[in-house]
């Protein structure tokens, strides 16, 4: 679940926070995280957006770990992701979408070796 906080945002990153609630809304793929459900908390002033849950972390982490550890992510493993992703962009540009934020914090991993990209807040 992605929290934000309404109440200390500019006009432009509350209009982005809602525009990621619609065009999560509207993608549907099997190599993008899946948009549950959305709500707002009066109590808190915050956005909650409830997607799908990334059980294996996310690209980034995976990067860190095999740093820390002085050794290679398998090539094979990389190649399975890339493809995953570029399919997740071809559905993106399918339907005229920039995901417009594509770093491997925003690519989720999944135990079943499946890679997903999320963190769609700043697409146009």
């Amino acid at each position: 679940m992605k929290r934000v906080k309404i109440g200390k945002l500019t006009d432009r990153e509350k209009a982005n926070a809602i525009n990621e609630v619609r065009i999560l809304a509207s993608v549907k793929s099997p190599f993008i995280a899946s948009y549950k459900d959305s709500f707002f908390d009066e109590a808190s002033n915050s956005l909650y957006i409830i997607m799908e849950m990334a059980d294996d972390g996310d690209l980034y982490e995976r990067i860190c770990d095999y740093k820390d550890k002085k050794c290679y992510m398998p090539e094979r493993t990389i190649w399975k992701v890339l493809i995953q992703i570029v399919k997740a962009l071809k559905c993106l540009h399918d339907m005229e979408i920039l995901h417009r934020d594509m770093k491997s914090a925003n690519i989720f991993l999944y135990k079943d070796q499946t890679a997903k990209l999320g963190d769609l807040n700043v697409s146009k």
